[in-house]
């Protein structure tokens, strides 16, 4: 079992059914001989009553939890699990066999480095193009894209990109001019990388092809948007109702538990990805791997996939769901991923009697019913439980003003993307003096397709426009 094809096969064999508790005990009987225990323990942790029945024991980390619960239960419990288990034992060799004996498919293909393989529950298929965002003031950009790249490892995607965003207010604008630094490639070799200069003045040489570069951004920028609208939606999801989502479809339901309001290209795929990403970070702090050292005594994530978002951005705090925020001294709403203005509108307000404070999207409708017909628009979304809301209107004249009785009234066509880019549950914050006064919209509108009915034609709306 210990032929490097073998081994392979079992890798590829968890990765494809991480249920499957006997290939993770047999993964783990291999790092353990060869000496790596914190993998070892991990295979075995994942492996549970196998590793009881094979062993005759409990594993240390398991066993600390399990004595929360009754002793005398679960002793009662395990006798029996041992006792089918063993009977199980007499099969092993035509289990092995079975596992074995696919692993000659491999043997035509290059073999990872070992540490390259994530030991996580659920595959992650990694994206082949990330990005790096490089502080504005940094007085060394060129050191800094290098260190966060070359510190990602086996966790970084096939090729990265290092980018300055234009800041304006203190705010990093999606939208605007980008600054490319490098492109780096993995190499041969694991932690190896090919590097490609992209500014002329940083390293006195001729630059690579800045152009097909920033075409290759706007494309990634494109998933990227569908990759927070995703994670978003999955964490309110998850705070709703104290469970992970199954699949897409649990987010895009009928009103009025439309969390995502529509399907896009490769939904199920980025969700996929999102949700093992995200169920990673919260078991592993994003480590799905064990820690090694730098070379220099210090402990260093061989895969630091804490710091790599689901789309391949670099940033700790990737998994932070979308915010709306509204700066009622220049009539902005913006929709923010920390530091980032992502999409930035103007709209109506209603001075003084629009309220400041936090609040929550807990209510969006398509095409909402009013007395006077047209007044809300296309879209709405009340504001916690209030008779306050964000939505069309067809008072275009009225954006930029205070003429609304504290609604906030957006242009249709905005209000539209952002229906569609925000979930169920976002937070709103409404203040003064928070965003940059320019407004930023995208050549291609945000879109997903309608899959549920998400009108609420019972109800006539009353909130105060």
């Amino acid at each position: 079992m210990n032929k490097p094809e073998d081994v392979l096969y079992l890798k590829q064999f968890v990765k494809q059914h991480p249920n499957n508790k006997m290939g993770w005990y047999l993964l783990g009987k291999h790092y353990r001989e060869v000496g790596k225990e914190g993998k070892a323990n991990y295979c075995f942790i994942q492996a549970g009553d196998i590793y009881e029945a094979f062993e005759d024991e409990t594993h240390p980390i398991a066993l600390a939890e399990q004595q929360l619960a009754s002793l005398k239960d679960w002793e009662k419990k395990q006798k029996k699990k041992r006792l089918v288990w063993r009977i199980a034992l007499l099969a092993l060799p035509l289990l092995l066999f079975a596992l074995v004996a696919p692993a000659q498919h491999y043997l035509g293909e290059k073999s990872p480095p070992e540490d390259d393989v994530p030991m996580t529950v659920e595959p992650l298929a990694e994206p082949e193009l990330g990005v790096l965002f490089v502080p504005q003031n940094e007085r060394r950009p060129i050191g800094y894209a290098l260190n966060g790249i070359i510190e990602a490892g086996s966790g970084a995607p096939e090729r990265s990109f290092a980018i300055t965003l234009e800041e304006r207010e203190g705010w990093r604008s999606w939208l605007g001019n980008a600054k490319f630094w490098l492109s780096a490639t993995k190499g041969e070799g694991a932690g190896k990388f090919d590097v490609a200069m992209m500014d002329r003045d940083a390293c006195q040489c001729e630059p690579g092809d800045s152009v097909k570069a920033k075409a290759q951004f706007g494309g990634w920028q494109e998933d990227q948007e569908l990759h927070w609208t995703v994670m978003s939606g999955i964490a309110h999801y998850k705070r709703m109702y104290g469970k992970w989502p199954a699949n897409a479809s649990d987010l895009v339901r009928p009103y009025p538990n439309n969390i995502l309001s529509g399907d896009a290209k490769e939904m199920d795929a980025v969700f996929a990805r999102v949700l093992a990403r995200l169920k990673d970070k919260e078991t592993n702090g994003g480590d799905g791997a064990s820690s090694e050292s730098n070379g220099a005594g210090e402990s260093r994530d061989s895969g630091s996939l804490s710091v790599i978002g689901s789309n391949g951005l670099f940033q700790g705090d990737w998994s932070k769901p979308l915010e709306i925020i509204i700066d009622t001294s220049n009539h902005t709403l913006a929709v923010v991923q920390n530091d980032l203005v992502i999409r930035s509108y103007k709209v109506g307000l209603g001075g003084d009697r629009t309220p400041e404070g936090t609040f929550y999207i807990g209510e969006k409708v398509r095409d909402p019913q009013s007395e006077d017909e047209g007044i809300f628009g296309t879209r709405g979304m009340t504001l916690s439980n209030t008779l306050y809301a964000i939505h069309g209107t067809n008072k275009p004249n009225s954006i930029g003003k205070d003429e609304s009785l504290g609604c906030i009234r957006m242009y249709n066509e905005d209000v539209e993307e952002l229906f569609d880019m925000v979930p169920l549950g976002t937070t709103v914050k409404i203040k003064n003096g928070s965003l940059p006064s320019r407004a930023e919209t995208p050549e291609k509108r945000f879109k997903l397709d309608p899959q549920q009915n998400e009108s609420n034609p019972a109800k006539v709306y009353k909130w105060l426009t």
